[in-house]
C-alpha cells in the first residue's frame, strides 16, 4: 500500500478515511511522531495531580512532579504491565503504586520500592535496571501552559511545530492582564463515528455553516432582531448563534490562512467586541497592564479558528480548545475543554461559557447537525460504490501562495483541505518509502 498514491492535488482516495490499514499507518508516521496535545498545566496543579489521556494508540499520564514539573509518563507498569492510573484523573500522592504487585514509582517515573526484591536476585531485574522504570515520552514541552509531548526523540521541536499557528495560545492568553488562563474543569467528551479528517476539515470550512447550521442561525436572527426592535439590543449569545446563518457571500469573505505544517487559521467573522461595561471594563485592565497600543493589536487579531494539525481547534478568543484522539478508523474521540481568563470581570467568563455550551455540550445546537454530516460522510464513502474519490476543487488553482503559506483569495476555498492533506503525505512519506522497497 502506497500513501502517497492516494493524495492528488485536488482530490484524495475515499479509503484514507475508511482503511483501517491506512489508519495503522497514520498512528504510526503521524500521532507517535509529532508534538501531540496532553493538557493544561492547570489541569494538575498540585503534586502528585494526574490526568491520562491517549497518544496515538499509547495510554499515557500526564503528572505534576515533586520539582513541580509536568511530567508525561506512559502508563504501564514495567512489570507485568498493568495500568498504573485507571482513572481519568487524581491525586496519586507522592508515588504510583501499581494495584497488581505494589510496585512503586516515584512521580517522574523511577522505580521506588519492589517488593519481595531478593526474589529477582541473580535475574537481569534490578533497581539500576531502566526497564523497571517507567517509561517517559522523548520529548516534553509546553507553551503558556499548554503541555505537548511527542513519543519520538527526533524531529522538530515544539517552536518549529507550531510556527506562525502558536497564536492560538498567544490571542487566548493575551486576553488575560496577567498573560494567563486556567482551564475550567469540565470537559465535554463527544465520539464521532466518523474518521478524524471530518473534524479537521470541517472547522475551516466556511461553506457549511449556513447550510448545516441554518435551523439554528436562521431562528436564533429572528429572535435576535425582535429583541433589538423591542428593547434596542439582545444579548451576545444570540449573535453567536445567528452569525452561523451568514450568507454564502458574507463566509465567501472571510480568508483562511493555511500553513506548511496542516495548521491554518479562519479569520474572524463574529463580532466579538460589544461596548457594554463589562467589555469596556476588560479593556480598561489590559490597556493597564499592557498599554495602549499592545492591547489594541491583542484585541484586534482577526482570528475565529486556529487548527494545530493534525488534532487541535482552538477558538481563543472564547477560550475554546477541541482536541481529537482517534480510536479507530471510523470512530473518533473528542475533547473540547474551556478556559478562564485569569484577572478579568466575570462577565466576561460567562459570556465565553455561553459559547462553550451552545456549541458544543450535550444540548448544543450546533456540533450536533456536524457530528450527523460527518457520520453519513463516514457511511458513504465506506458503502457507496458511486466513486472512489473525494474532491477538493473549489478554487483549486486560485489562491494565493507564499513562502510556503496558502492564504484563500475566496473564504469558501478548499485550500484548507488541500493544505491539510499535503501535510499528510508529508508525514506519511517513510510509509510510501517503505512500500516502494518492498515492491
Amino acid at each position: 500500500m502506497n500513501p502517497s498514491a492516494l493524495v492528488e492535488p485536488d482530490r484524495v482516495h475515499r479509503s484514507v478515511y475508511t482503511d483501517p490499514a491506512i489508519f495503522e499507518l497514520e498512528m504510526t508516521h503521524i500521532w507517535e511522531k509529532t508534538w501531540v496535545y496532553c493538557g493544561h498545566e492547570s489541569q494538575v496543579p498540585n503534586v502528585g495531580d494526574y490526568w491520562t489521556l491517549q497518544i496515538g494508540r499509547q495510554p499515557m499520564v500526564m503528572v505534576r512532579d515533586q520539582d513541580r514539573s509536568v511530567r508525561v509518563l506512559y502508563n504501564r507498569c514495567p512489570h507485568r504491565g498493568v495500568e498504573l492510573c485507571g482513572n481519568q484523573k487524581g491525586n496519586t500522592g507522592r508515588a504510583f503504586v501499581c494495584s497488581y504487585h505494589a510496585w512503586t514509582f516515584h512521580l517522574d517515573g523511577r522505580v521506588r520500592a519492589i517488593p519481595l526484591m531478593k526474589g529477582y536476585d541473580g535475574t537481569r531485574l534490578t533497581p539500576d535496571n531502566p526497564d523497571c522504570s517507567m517509561k517517559a515520552a522523548a520529548r516534553v514541552d509546553s507553551y503558556r501552559g499548554f503541555v505537548f509531548a511527542s513519543l519520538s526523540a527526533e524531529g522538530p521541536s515544539l517552536a518549529e511545530f507550531l510556527g506562525d499557528a502558536k497564536v492560538a495560545f498567544d490571542d487566548m492568553c493575551d486576553r488575560s492582564p496577567v498573560g494567563e488562563v486556567e482551564v475550567v474543569p469540565i470537559c465535554h467528551r463527544v465520539v464521532q463515528h466518523s474518521n478524524w479528517k471530518f473534524f479537521m476539515e470541517n472547522q475551516l470550512d466556511a461553506l457549511h455553516p449556513s447550510v448545516t447550521h441554518q435551523s439554528t442561525g436562521v431562528p436564533a436572527r429572528r429572535v435576535e432582531n425582535r429583541i433589538k426592535a423591542e428593547q434596542g439590543k439582545a444579548p451576545l449569545f444570540f449573535h453567536y448563534l445567528s452569525t452561523f446563518a451568514s450568507s454564502f457571500d458574507q463566509w465567501d469573505s472571510v480568508q483562511t490562512v493555511n500553513f506548511p505544517n496542516g495548521h491554518g487559521i479562519l479569520k474572524g467573522y463574529m463580532g466579538l467586541r460589544p461596548t457594554d461595561p463589562d467589555t469596556l471594563e476588560h479593556e480598561a485592565l489590559l490597556k493597564k497592564a499592557y498599554g495602549e497600543e499592545k492591547a489594541e493589536e491583542y484585541l484586534s487579531r482577526s482570528i475565529h479558528h486556529v487548527l494545530i494539525y493534525p488534532y487541535l481547534s482552538v477558538q481563543s478568543p472564547l477560550q475554546q480548545l477541541r482536541c481529537l484522539r482517534p480510536t479507530a478508523a471510523n470512530r473518533t474521540l473528542s475533547e473540547i475543554w474551556h478556559f478562564r481568563l485569569k484577572g478579568v470581570p466575570e462577565a466576561i467568563y460567562r459570556r465565553s461559557l455561553w459559547y462553550y455550551n451552545l456549541v458544543n455540550s450535550p444540548a448544543t445546537m450546533i456540533n450536533a447537525d456536524d457530528l450527523e454530516n460527518w457520520i453519513k460522510g463516514q457511511w458513504g464513502l465506506e458503502a457507496s460504490k458511486a466513486g472512489d474519490w473525494v474532491s477538493f476543487h473549489r478554487n483549486f488553482g486560485g489562491d494565493t501562495e507564499k513562502d510556503g503559506v496558502i492564504y484563500s483569495n475566496n473564504g469558501t476555498s478548499e485550500a484548507v483541505m488541500r493544505s491539510q492533506f499535503r501535510a499528510w503525505a508529508e508525514y506519511m512519506k517513510p510509509a510510501a518509502a517503505q512500500t516502494v522497497r518492498a515492491a
